[in-house]
Order: structure tokens, then sequence, then C-alpha cells
């Protein structure tokens, strides 16, 4: 699917947009578009919902007893301690939302959920001072990957061939994906499209393992902190990965010179070395 320009340019701003990284006049210029384009309207809802599925379903681990206990007690106003502010969650232009009665019971085991999770996850990453672990990587990729079969049109730009996705993305991302291979029987190429992967822009292949979708990032790899301890295996005539498996899908991440390079999918280990050892051949 060949997306218009100005769609294009839109959609490339929706993720900066809900997750606060859009203001000023580009932020006005998005909202502006969506009121008149039902396609991107569209786009960024099933990407909302995305967003909140993966950020409401996926395990997380649980918070000592301890812990919850005294986050309990600080954040209670019959304690005199401090109430946190709600979370901001301003109504989309387009449609007005409102919450049923019994929602104020949720709203407050979210607020002490959240202030369990605050004390819980470590720093966000900065440029000065990357702080994401290890394991936050593989999880962005798997994420990621959960993006693409979920979403509704994954694919930006069809495939031609290598030769046709490839140059696409000129102009959409600030460096060249260094990916030459076109596909072939085993694992065709369906298409292309930019994506993010923690906190930069993505170029994302999408290619196929009989039924099975398989999600290729490439990404610039400064400032990110590889898995330390991860199982090490080499790729056939190219560098060593890091392998894993995650929820039941596998990942292999990898990197050569100054990029980075992670395929995520449910088929066997030994299909997405296969394709990995593919794509390191330049």
């Amino acid at each position: 699917m060949n997306t218009p320009i100005d769609c294009a340019r839109f959609r490339d701003a929706l993720l900066d947009d809900q997750h606060g990284r859009l203001a000023g006049e580009p932020a006005r210029e998005l909202h502006a578009h969506l009121e008149t384009c039902v396609s991107c309207a569209s786009l960024d809802q099933q990407e909302r919902w995305l967003s909140d599925l993966l950020r409401t379903k996926l395990p997380r681990p649980r918070a000592p007893r301890a812990l919850r206990e005294r986050l309990l007690a600080e954040f209670s106003p019959a304690a005199g301690g401090p109430v946190p502010p709600p979370p901001r969650s301003e109504p989309l232009p387009r449609a007005r939302w409102r919450l049923p009665a019994w929602s104020a019971g949720l709203a407050a085991a979210a607020l002490v959920a959240a202030a369990t999770l605050f004390y819980l996850r470590p720093p966000m990453p900065t440029q000065s001072s990357p702080t994401q672990s290890s394991h936050d990587v593989f999880r962005e990729a798997v994420n990621d990957h959960l993006r693409v079969i979920y979403a509704q049109n994954p694919i930006e730009i069809e495939s031609g061939g290598i030769h046709q996705v490839k140059p696409w993305f000129t102009g959409r991302l600030d460096f060249a994906p260094d990916v030459a291979f076109s596909g072939d029987r085993d694992f065709p190429l369906v298409g292309g499209a930019v994506g993010y992967f923690i906190d930069r822009r993505a170029a994302t292949f999408v290619f196929k393992r009989r039924l099975h979708t398989i999600s290729c990032f490439v990404f610039r790899a400064h400032d990110l902190q590889w898995p330390r301890g991860a199982r090490e295996q080499a790729i056939q005539g190219g560098p060593s990965a890091h392998v894993t498996a995650l929820d039941g899908f596998h990942v292999v991440l990898w990197r050569q010179d100054e990029l980075g390079h992670a395929c995520v999918s449910d088929v066997a280990e030994a299909d997405l070395m296969a394709l990995a050892s593919k794509l390191v051949q330049r």
C-alpha cells in the first residue's frame, strides 16, 4: 500500500504525539490533519489501543508485599501522605469519552500500581546517561513485533524486492538500512515500514516463513545497552548474536558496524538464525 506523502509524514509523528514527544506547531498540524483524514484517525486509534494493550496485558513482575504496603501507607490520605496527581488524560478532539461511575475504584488502584512501577522501573534513558536494562532491548523487540502482527496496515511500502523497499526509507530515517536481502522462497519479503525502537526511529522489514510473520528491525545502536549474560550464537557468515525466547517469541539481536538488528517471530530459532545469516550478507 503506497501512502500519500502528507499522510506518511503525519503517520510518522503519531507515536511521537502519543508519547508526549510532539509539541507546538507540529502537534497542531497533526491534530488538524486527524480531524479531516479518516484513515490516519483510524490508525491513530489503533495505535492507542495497541499501546494500551501492550501496557496492560503483558506480564509484569509483582512488587514485593512490603513495598506495596509502604506505598499504600505513603499515598493514603488518611495517613497524611501525599496524594499523587491524576495522570493527564485529555480527550481526543474528535471524540468525547465518558467514564462509568465504577471507574473511580479502578483509577485509585491504577494510581497505586503506577506508583509501584515508578519505584521498580529504572530511570528513563537519556543521551548523556543511557540506563535502560538489557532486558528492555529484548522486550522492546517483542513489543514492536506485536505492533506489526496486530496492526491493521503494518506495511507502508509493499515489496517489489529490496531495491524497491530500501530506497523508500530515504528521507524517512537518519541512516541507510544495511539490508540487501530481497527475500526468497523460504523467506519472502512482504514489505517495510518506519517504526521506533526504544527512543529512535527504525526501519521495519517484514518477512514470512510459511504462515508465520517475521519482523526485522534496523536501528542506530549508539547509547543502547547491549544484553549482558544473554546466550550468544554465531550467525553463519556474520557476527555473534544475542538469542533469547520471550513470551513465546524468539529474538535474535546483533550489531553490525553502527547499526543494531533485531529479528522476532514465533518460528523456530533455527529458522530465525537462517534468516539472520541472509540479512548479514551484503
